[in-house]
């Protein structure tokens, strides 16, 4: 299998250049996705979060409250290395044995990761990142996801910088214009993966890792 990390900040558009692959034939493993499924009642993650946190992280109905859950992390530093701490080892685990699913195959496989860069993974066979301007971000986040503006600044601040994405990325898809824009750059960028000589059938399965 054809491993391939796609990154890109909140607001980005990473999640839409991924469909479009899908659609052209890549198979997805979304870690956002991951961690939305470790986080239902009865997952070990959501057990450690109640415990952590209390029932106020709930709804009325018993869910996690994902936005109060966002509240809390993203204005205090501690509390965030508290939930990376909780989650990041959990989705890993659940990632690898998403990806052992396509091992021996000729599949093309793309891991959304928002945290690529902070994660410090490299093991792929190429980085692609969605790159955007911070204000163009803001601006979508508040009108298409109808985010608060100061808790999308807030967010963004407390990702990885564009540059630092960019410095390890193998291609960039600039999201700064038009849809029609953006989905033509998508393609180009599929033509490019296309393109990548895929690795030999059989190859163990990569470790995600930190780069050291």
């Amino acid at each position: 299998m054809l491993e391939i990390g796609l990154t890109g900040g909140i607001g980005s558009g990473k999640s839409t250049a991924a469909t479009i692959f899908v659609e052209n034939g890549a198979s997805l493993v979304d870690a956002d996705q991951i961690v939305r499924d470790l986080q239902q009642p009865g997952e070990k993650v959501f057990e450690e979060m109640l415990s952590k946190w209390g029932t106020d992280i709930l709804t009325s109905d018993g869910q996690l409250d994902r936005q109060l859950v966002a509240n809390i992390v993203f204005s205090k530093p501690e509390e965030l290395t508290a939930l990376n701490a909780i989650v990041h080892p959990a989705v890993r685990e659940e990632m690898t044995n998403r990806r052992g699913a396509h091992l021996n195959t000729d599949n093309t496989v793309i891991l959304e990761i928002p945290l690529l860069v902070e994660s410090g993974y490299r093991n792929f066979d190429a980085i692609i990142v969605v790159d955007v301007d911070t204000e163009i971000a803001v601006e979508r986040l508040v009108q298409h996801r109808f985010f608060d503006e100061e808790d999308a600044r807030n967010r963004i601040d407390k990702q990885a910088s564009r540059e630092s994405r960019i410095e390890i990325a193998d291609y960039v898809i600039e999201n700064n214009a038009s849809f029609e824009e953006f989905e033509e750059e998508i393609i180009e960028c599929w033509n490019w993966i296309e393109s990548i000589e895929r690795p030999e059938i059989g190859r163990p399965l990569p470790l995600l890792t930190p780069k050291q």
